[in-house]
């Protein structure tokens, strides 16, 4: 299955982040917008089958906002707004799954599976 998901662990409170707002961006250009659910990830990929193509993203997610909706109190300004993780799709055939850890200090991100 050929596709695009993500999802967002938030490492402060060893939980999914719910209601993260997501961007995915090709090649500089807006193709989707999501927000997380209640086990962090989007209701449906953010790219399917024919979707997805060869060539360069971006996904934006904006930990700040979803920080102050937790109550979790944060410097101002935030040390992180907004993660955008760059990454290539060389073989569009296979299935992309890139996930956030997040904290509101640090992150990480890799290529699932």
């Amino acid at each position: 299955m050929s596709g695009l998901t993500t999802h967002v662990l938030d490492l402060a409170s060893g939980k999914p982040a719910a209601g993260v707002a997501v961007r995915l961006y090709r090649e500089g250009a807006l193709v989707r917008e999501a927000k997380t659910n209640s086990d962090g990830r989007c209701d449906a990929p953010l790219l399917s089958g024919e979707e997805i193509a060869r060539g360069r993203y971006r996904i934006e997610f904006e930990v700040g906002a979803y920080y102050r909706a937790t109550g979790t109190a944060l410097p101002d300004p935030a040390f992180l707004e907004t993660v955008g993780i760059d990454f290539g799709v060389a073989e569009p055939a296979s299935h992309y799954h890139v996930p956030l850890l997040v904290s509101p200090f640090g992150y990480s991100t890799y290529r699932g599976s």
